[in-house]
């Protein structure tokens, strides 16, 4: 039977199986009901995608890494990729949803993401819309995840991302 993991069932599973890891601090960031994930890199979205069905033509816009500046860094108004800090590791019969922090919300600023599919295994990328300006800390919390059994085992992702970030 599926369910939503308890912070209590991550540590354990991140002690025990390596669900997570490349984290920062682990008692910091295990939530009742989730994982704080934290800010590695930004990247600054230049140009245009093109998505398909079937993914053969698919485009990705090409990302120009922004620069920290004692570990800080300003975003105005905009668009940007994330990268995460933490390498997840699913089971095949796990998947994961990542919401923003509320913090970040109360900053004018929210997370885009898709679905953590089980068998997935990666460094994740992210997106972040600023409505007006925000200044982030390099290691600021700005996803949490929220992971899921499901009720049986899958045959698990293996799609263009699989150990991206890596």
């Amino acid at each position: 039977m599926g369910c939503v993991l308890s912070g209590e069932e991550i540590r354990k599973l991140v002690k025990e199986r390596g669900l997570i890891k490349s984290y920062i601090d682990l008692d910091t960031q295990i939530q009742p009901n989730g994982f704080d994930c934290t800010l590695r890199s930004i990247y600054r979205i230049r140009g245009t995608g093109k998505i398909d069905f079937s993914n053969r033509e698919r485009v990705l816009p090409e990302a120009e890494e922004m620069e920290f500046e004692d570990d800080w860094i300003f975003l105005d108004k905009g668009v940007y990729r994330a990268r995460l800090n933490e390498v997840v590791d699913l089971p095949k019969d796990m998947m994961a949803i990542g919401r923003p922090r509320s913090s970040l919300i109360r900053c004018g600023a929210n997370v885009l993401t898709a679905v953590w599919d089980a068998g997935y295994r990666g460094r994740s990328e992210v997106g972040i819309v600023v409505y007006s300006g925000l200044w982030l800390k390099r290691n600021a919390r700005i996803v949490q995840l929220v992971f899921m059994r499901l009720d049986r085992e899958s045959e698990g992702y293996a799609g263009a991302y699989q150990n991206e970030g890596l």
